[in-house]
């Protein structure tokens, strides 16, 4: 990342703030797991500000030097010692400047590997455990029979076939057959519509190869390199979440305050290696390594970022309640909050043939964190001045596990799939699994 790091746009978290609170730093970034030593970044930048105070000084006397040489060669008196000053002043710049990019790429590297602040709110906590749920709707459904998994559902229905998946790409891929890739299809359709129609958001159909300086704006680089699929010949990434290309539609641009809050939503497939998930429920389509999902990003101003979290979360929740679907929404504690994320909410939805809750959408505030590595400023109507809007960015949904909820859920003693008359309509398809 020596390319982007080099970047002098390239501003991370606010060093400033970090310069002038390091204790609350470090407290906060401590629940987050961190093992970043908040002390030695101090230390770096307090040598990068001495270096190019140094620099500043020698730049100037070189000046004074250059200006000594032109008046004595107007005046045609001896220039050679103050050439040799001035060249001796520019030996010693050159030098100084080489410490300093070096010095200001360690910065650099470390700042970029420092997670976003927890917000206030953000329950205390060092796991999962922590976490706090914040509300439930609807009841889980209640069978006079045992329920089957959606493995079961998929087979009786001939809706996915795993085992051609893997013989085509390997272990952790899905085919979609016959009417489970109409389903997956209506949904996806159906979900866009609804967020347009509903909420007013504009529709984006974007790329799925990422550039390095796209992965680093949203904070999947460097931290998380291991985890992504890398196209090396072309120096690009395939997006994990529609997250990326949609919030670098704006990178570098300087929005006006009257078009915010802007609602952008977007489908794309996403590709993870899951390289952290042995051990993890990887059955069908609980953990897979390419996946759908429609993904809804907003750009706000600061003092309403909050406000929007809350909203956002509630437009994720309402395509569950328009499917019929028992969910909960589960605030996030400190230590499983995201790197980039300063508050998030999960949404999981049951899954009465798994019996178990599954996520299916995180609602994120990352507050400036992306905003200041990808430079989305916007200016102010009422004094110009120029600012970093806050991102926040939420699932509405990933389909995986959301099919797997919804057969699950609509399941009958047969084996078959009967969606009620309003999921039915939502989706647009009345057939009958």
């Amino acid at each position: 990342f020596l390319e982007i790091i080099n970047r002098k746009s390239l501003i991370m978290i606010s060093i400033k703030k970090l310069r002038e609170n390091p204790k609350r730093f470090e407290k906060k970034l401590k629940s987050k797991d961190d093992i970043l030593n908040i002390k030695s970044i101090i230390e770096i930048d307090k040598k990068v500000r001495q270096l190019k105070h140094e620099s500043n000084l020698i730049r100037s006397k070189r000046n004074v030097a250059t200006e000594q040489i032109g008046e004595l060669k107007r005046k045609k008196e001896d220039a050679a010692s103050a050439m040799k000053k001035a060249r001796e002043l520019g030996v010693k710049l050159k030098l100084i400047e080489s410490d300093l990019s070096k010095i200001e790429l360690d910065l650099n590297r470390k700042l970029l590997n420092l997670p976003n602040l927890p917000h206030s709110s953000v329950p205390k906590g060092e796991n999962e455990k922590s976490n706090k749920i914040v509300r439930e709707w609807g009841e889980k459904p209640k069978f006079d029979f045992k329920p089957k998994n959606h493995i079961e559902l998929g087979e009786n229905n001939q809706l996915f076939d795993f085992k051609t998946a893997s013989k085509i790409s390997g272990s952790g891929f899905s085919l979609y057959i016959g009417k489970g890739a109409m389903l997956e299809r209506h949904l996806i359709n159906s979900m866009l519509d609804y967020h347009i129609k509903k909420f007013n958001f504009t529709e984006f159909f974007p790329p799925v190869l990422m550039s390095k300086k796209s992965m680093l704006t949203t904070g999947q680089l460097p931290k998380f390199e291991d985890d992504m699929y890398y196209c090396d010949n072309d120096e690009l990434y395939l997006a994990p979440t529609a997250e990326v290309p949609i919030t670098n539609i704006h990178r570098n641009d300087t929005l006006n305050e009257k078009d915010l809050p802007l609602q952008y939503v977007g489908y794309s497939p996403c590709f993870r290696r899951e390289a952290g998930s042995y051990g993890k429920d990887t059955r069908g389509l609980l953990r897979l390594h390419q996946f759908n999902k429609v993904e809804m990003v907003k750009f706000v101003a600061p003092e309403n970022s909050y406000e929007e979290l809350e909203i956002l979360t509630t437009q994720a929740e309402s395509i569950l309640q328009k499917l019929g679907l028992t969910y909960r929404v589960v605030e996030l504690c400190r230590g499983d909050l995201s790197f980039a994320a300063s508050k998030c909410y999960d949404l999981e939805i049951w899954a009465p043939g798994e019996e178990k809750w599954l996520e299916v959408s995180s609602c994120s505030n990352f507050e400036s964190f992306q905003s200041r590595r990808g430079n989305i400023r916007f200016r102010r109507l009422d004094d110009q001045k120029i600012d970093f809007v806050h991102t926040l960015n939420g699932s509405g949904l990933a389909t995986p596990r959301l099919i797997v909820s919804l057969i699950e859920t609509y399941q009958t003693e047969s084996g078959m799939i009967k969606f009620p008359k309003d999921v039915s309509e939502f989706l647009g398809t009345n057939e009958v699994f």
